[in-house]
């Protein structure tokens, strides 16, 4: 709850504390506000419970923290009916890289089979040779 305070701000807190309550009522002070957190968690914790008999016995792992978004994504993301680990540990993003930076710098990685061989890729890093004199891209007038 409290993660983020440093020593200098909890000693900073507690002369607060003992001048504005003064030291013999700060322990009276410190037992109202513990008692009234205990309240509190107790109450949360029977309305949750509360939920989770109306829901019913087909919501019995449901949590209340999946209803936090970044949660349920993770949850779902780590979830392995998806697939999801053999799609990201197959996907190897330098080798990726490096064929895109070979391709736009025209270097040619490493021979491929020729695009009409099954499971083969077509390289497009190949220039297309010049046409013809007479052979000559189709005109079309309504594209002008």
């Amino acid at each position: 709850m409290f993660n983020d305070i440093g020593p200098l701000e909890l000693v900073t807190l507690i002369v607060l504390a003992v001048l504005i309550f003064g030291p013999e009522k700060l322990p009276k002070v410190i037992q109202d506000v513990t008692r009234t957190i205990r309240k509190i968690r107790d109450f949360s914790e029977s309305a949750k419970q509360d939920i989770r008999q109306e829901l019913g016995p087909e919501f019995k792992d449901f949590e209340f923290e999946d209803l936090n978004p970044k949660t349920f994504i993770r949850k779902q993301l780590d979830n392995d009916d998806l697939g999801l680990k053999e799609i990201r540990n197959g996907f190897d993003l330098k080798k990726e890289m490096a064929e895109v930076t070979d391709a736009v710098h025209g270097r040619d990685t490493d021979p491929s089979p020729s695009p009409a061989a099954p499971g083969g890729r077509v390289d497009m890093t190949k220039k297309p040779g010049t046409p013809a004199a007479d052979d000559r891209p189709p005109f079309d007038m309504d594209a002008t």
